[in-house]
């Protein structure tokens, strides 16, 4: 069973949860729902057990294997839900869609799985909870254990416990890592800036550096990490308070935390040679 949608507002890139179900009429689900113009791109509905309009809740459930299609972004879980509202001039606008069940989300640049997806269309945010949590754009992969949120307008994703950050070999662990995202000049968008909050990592195959926040400028290759920075390369070791990891060209340096900052240490095992 299927519905086609037409007509529909909203952005449907990186924002992933179909905010272009925002004008929805409350009819029956199986009814092929506000047909537009050529002009316009329908979004597809389908599932396999049936698509249920539940009027007295004010919701649309498409249940089984559910899918939402529209253009190149497509939206399948094991149950979408979609709540509507009712609005003075006698329409209805969906302000919710909650996607339940081996939930992924693709465009032709990104992919995001989870357990569960929540999409509040008046913030224009995405929530992201469960297990497989993932958000991979590019050659960009952003993980983590506890959710994974979205935020449209603000080209802002946010990852939670354990998040990770990985671009080739190289990552970037910590508590938070917040990603914030631009237009890129062949569409769509790419990742400018991390920040890393809580317990950072960052490995490279040759260097492992630690402290306790970091920004990762993603044009420039560099990560500055502060607080209680550690730089271990082999059985060498450079501590510090600030340091600027160089992920393209593989060189750090430690630096003193400012002019009282104090001095920077390195302990250096014989026979072995820093690089």
């Amino acid at each position: 069973m299927s519905i086609r949608l037409s007509r529909l507002p909203g952005r449907l890139g990186l924002a992933l949860l179909l905010a272009a179900f925002a004008l929805l009429p409350p009819a029956p689900a199986a009814a092929q729902l506000l047909q537009g113009d050529d002009n316009n791109v329908p979004v597809t509905v389908e599932a396999d057990n049936g698509i249920e309009w539940i009027r007295d809740s004010k919701t649309y459930v498409a249940r089984g294997n559910a899918k939402a299609v529209r253009g190149d972004t497509q939206v399948t879980a094991d149950t979408l839900r979609a709540r509507y509202r009712e609005k003075p001039d006698g329409t209805s606008e969906i302000f919710r869609l909650i996607a339940e069940g081996h939930v992924v989300i693709t465009t032709p640049r990104e992919r995001a799985t989870g357990d569960k997806a929540v999409y509040d269309l008046d913030k224009s945010n995405m929530l992201l909870t469960g297990r497989d949590l993932q958000f991979r754009s590019g050659q960009d992969l952003i993980t983590a254990r506890e959710s994974l949120e979205y935020w449209q307008e603000r080209e802002v994703a946010v990852a939670r416990g354990d998040a990770v950050a990985t671009r080739e070999r190289q990552t970037i662990r910590a508590d938070t890592l917040t990603a914030f995202f631009e237009k890129s000049k062949k569409g769509g968008t790419a990742l400018s800036q991390v920040e890393a909050d809580g317990n950072v990592v960052i490995t490279t195959p040759e260097e492992v550096a630690r402290g306790r926040e970091g920004v990762y400028n993603a044009k420039q290759g560099t990560a500055t990490l502060t607080g209680d920075v550690r730089i271990t390369r082999g059985k060498n070791q450079l501590n510090g308070e600030r340091a600027v990891v160089n992920l393209n060209t593989g060189v750090s340096r430690l630096l003193p935390a400012g002019k009282d900052g104090g001095r920077v240490k390195g302990l250096f095992t014989p026979g072995t040679v820093p690089q």
